[in-house]
């Protein structure tokens, strides 16, 4: 009798234990299919497509002749399939003191631009890059005057000027002087913002993106205070970002320019 009870005890427990795996059967695989509490907290999607591929776009390079001669880079707008459009506007970038208009290109501002329908252009200003040195862009003056050049020769209208750091010897001035030849100004912690009266800040009507980073204590601080003066600006502090901080943090700095641009439309 007793081993006829331990046998009956045994296949009891064995049929208790498949009823319970058949219960919790479906909850299980249900279980397995459904996204992570972390792929939940990060925003993201199961089963969301990739991001289609980048299009392909063409960075040429040219040479504007005059006294200097003056090299840039150029990436014409394209639309969703590649095709070349008319331009929504026109974007002149300056460069830093350790860069050249190649700096833009290998960020990806260039190809970013002409796909959101942008026609940008980079140069090498005098003794950088491809662009020899001159004694004739040694005072504010002529530093002003081979920027109107360079927009007049190309037949530029009313461009947005993007300018960080050293290149403000030459951006600053020009807005002071042609503000009204540009439709938007982007500075980036530029030097020269120092010489100027708090009048003649108010009269410059040209929409304007100030850029710096937040580690940026002495040049992105300084330029902030003296900028904040226009009367028609919007700020892009960018958090962690050192000097160059469009280096730093790139995407950041993209998100902010093109939401400027698309205001400027």
């Amino acid at each position: 009798m007793s081993f006829l009870r331990n046998r009956l005890v045994v296949l009891g427990i064995v049929l208790l234990a498949t009823l319970l795996l058949y219960l919790l059967l479906p909850s299980i695989r249900q279980g397995s299919m459904e996204p992570s509490l972390e792929v939940q907290r990060m925003g993201l999607s199961v089963g969301t497509p990739p991001p289609s591929p980048p299009i392909n776009i063409t960075i040429r390079t040219r040479q504007l002749p005059g006294d200097p001669p003056l090299f840039f880079r150029e990436a014409l707008p394209v639309d969703a399939a590649g095709r070349q459009i008319l331009p929504k506007l026109q974007i002149v970038l300056l460069h830093g003191q350790a860069f050249t208009s190649k700096t833009w290109e290998e960020l990806g501002t260039l190809s970013l631009l002409a796909t959101n329908g942008y026609q940008a252009l980079a140069l090498d200003l005098p003794g950088f890059g491809n662009s020899p040195d001159s004694e004739t862009v040694k005072t504010d003056q002529s530093r002003v005057e081979l920027l109107r050049m360079f927009i007049e020769t190309l037949g530029l209208r009313a461009p947005v000027l993007i300018s960080p750091s050293m290149s403000g010897h030459y951006s600053v001035p020009f807005v002071m002087k042609h503000s009204a030849q540009l439709r938007g100004f982007v500075p980036i912690a530029p030097v020269g913002t120092r010489t100027y009266t708090p009048q003649q800040y108010q009269a410059i009507q040209t929409p304007t993106l100030i850029v710096f980073g937040e580690l940026d204590t002495n040049l992105g601080a300084q330029s902030h205070k003296n900028l904040l003066q226009l009367p028609n600006h919007t700020v892009a502090k960018l958090q962690g970002a050192r000097h160059a901080c469009y280096m730093d943090k790139p995407r950041e700095f993209h998100l902010a320019l093109l939401d400027f641009l698309n205001r400027l439309d």
